[in-house]
């Protein structure tokens, strides 16, 4: 049992690789003084507490992912570089699921101030996605799509949610192959319906604010 040489970052890192075992709720300060063979007093000067822990593991995934993300799309663009950055997103949540976990937790934004890394994985995200030719408010509306389809995809695909016959790996394909033709015909503005109509839509909604 390790009982001396403990630092934030092997803590941290200690914390994550538990998460991917055991799944990201069952870390706990206890839990990991156990493994370190010390008192969870011992821990406490390194971590306020388990919801800090867990932030900071998602820090360090945040890291991880965009070196993930980087390495991935290097050279690539257009669809080559969709798919590279959709393989990277997709084999990192599956082989590191208590990591990913920790990746979709809100973020204090003091504590997200001390790390480059999700900076990084957004802007690697939008620079992909500009080689489609998108601009605001597109490009967020973009990454929300392929987030949300990634995450959807993965989330039951990890939970073996797909019993149909059909191979996972060729759906997944198709899937990136779909979002491929989407992003290349993004609706422009002149497409979108006219005003009249979105306001008829939101009649009756004057004062409300809406969640976008």
């Amino acid at each position: 049992m390790v009982r001396a040489g403990l630092t934030t970052e092997r803590v941290v890192r200690a914390a994550a690789d538990l998460a991917d075992i055991v799944g990201l709720d069952n870390v706990t300060v206890s839990a990991l003084a156990r493994s370190f063979g010390v008192k969870d007093a011992s821990l406490y000067s390194h971590v306020k507490n388990v919801a800090e822990l867990r932030a900071r593991v998602a820090l360090l995934a945040a890291d991880e992912l965009a070196d993930h993300f980087g390495a991935a799309v290097a050279g690539r663009a257009g669809k080559d570089a969709l798919i590279a950055f959709a393989d990277a997103y997709r084999s990192y949540a599956l082989e590191r699921p208590g990591r990913y976990a920790a990746t979709q937790l809100p973020m204090d934004p003091a504590l997200l101030a001390e790390s480059s890394g999700a900076l990084r994985k957004i802007e690697l995200t939008y620079s992909m996605l500009r080689g489609y030719g998108l601009a605001e408010p597109d490009l967020t509306d973009a990454v929300r799509l392929l987030r949300s389809t990634f995450h959807g995809f993965i989330s039951i695909e990890a939970n073996d949610g797909f019993g149909h016959s059909r191979e996972v790996q060729a759906s997944w394909e198709r899937a990136v192959d779909a979002l491929h033709i989407a992003l290349e015909n993004w609706p422009s503005p002149a497409a979108e319906a006219p005003a009249e109509q979105t306001s008829s839509r939101t009649s009756g909604t004057s004062g409300k604010r809406r969640t976008p």
